[in-house]
């Protein structure tokens, strides 16, 4: 178990490090605008994320 959760968590960082690798313009961009969201709108975006990512597990696992 412990050893499929790093294993889930090294491909996260490796995902999450691809778009600032590729186009930092565009990461930095995109940064911005979450930042200039509501707290509300980024609760949602963060529940939406969670939702889909459970989803993904569920039909992937």
């Amino acid at each position: 178990m412990l050893t499929s959760l790093l294993l889930a968590f090294a491909l996260m960082l490796i995902l999450e490090g691809l778009l600032p690798l590729l186009a930092p313009r565009v990461w930095r961009e995109g940064f911005r605008r979450i930042t200039a969201l509501g707290d509300g709108q980024i609760r949602f975006l963060g529940l939406s994320s969670l939702l889909v990512g459970l989803f993904l597990l569920m039909i992937f696992r």
